[in-house]
């Protein structure tokens, strides 16, 4: 070979990490298990405080352990929420440096509303329905306040997600959620559309509680469609 190809050496904490990470997916620490001490750590890898702070902390970025002042870090129970929790603030400095990005989140939205109302018409029961009808009434009540409003609105398509049953559609779609609210105009929800909106989460209720899971898409595209323009990007960054 012509051109020179060096061997990088390890990072020390890489391989103190690659090392912790073993003894939690292999079990020997279990989710609300105390780590071991950095001293103990310390004479287990043969390595300095620096390597195993440097590695433990490489952990907690990762959710896969919690560090406390003054208390010993305790491993994390894995979920799909705390795993797409790790993007969250990454997200949103990608949504506020890139419109075209904002543009690719309404639309990836859509494309998952669909196939989320789809689920939940087929499968709905009469007790998710209610649920549904009772996350509705509570949006009702809060049309004076239109934070507490936004959060409802954002509950119920949140319960549609559940009704799948499958834990990553809800953290997909409280991530998607809670990345937009930061896009939310205020100045546009408040110009009568609120009522719209109930309207249109009624009609999309009545396609699921009828399992009609074709109405209940069409519905669901008719309402986001109109809704998007609620979310553009800040001029001021």
């Amino acid at each position: 070979m012509s051109h020179s190809e060096p061997i990088i050496r390890r990072k020390l904490s890489d391989a103190v990490l690659e090392r912790l990470k073993r003894l939690i997916t292999g079990g020997e620490l279990r989710p609300g298990d105390e780590m071991p001490s950095e001293r103990e750590l310390m004479a287990r890898f043969q390595v300095g405080r620096p390597a195993i702070r440097e590695a433990m902390q490489s952990l907690s970025n990762m959710g896969l352990v919690a560090i406390s002042h003054g208390e010993r870090a305790r491993v994390l129970q894995l979920s799909a929420r705390s795993i797409i929790n790790q993007v969250d603030v990454t997200a949103k400095m990608m949504l506020a440096a890139s419109k075209d990005s904002l543009e690719d989140l309404k639309n990836a939205r859509v494309f998952f509303e669909r196939g989320m109302v789809r689920e939940a018409a087929q499968k709905a029961s009469d007790e998710d329905v209610e649920h549904l009808r009772a996350a509705l009434a509570l949006q009702r009540t809060a049309l004076s306040d239109s934070k507490a409003f936004i959060n409802a609105d954002m509950r119920l398509h949140t319960q549609i997600a559940r009704i799948s049953g499958n834990p990553i559609y809800v953290a997909v779609s409280e991530a998607m959620l809670s990345w937009l609210e930061e896009y939310h105009t205020e100045m546009l929800i408040w110009t009568g559309k609120e009522n719209i909106t109930l309207t249109e989460h009624e009609e999309i209720i009545e396609c699921i509680a009828r399992h009609d899971a074709d109405a209940a898409e069409k519905a669901m595209i008719k309402h986001l469609e109109r809704s998007r323009t609620l979310y553009v990007q800040n001029p001021d960054g």
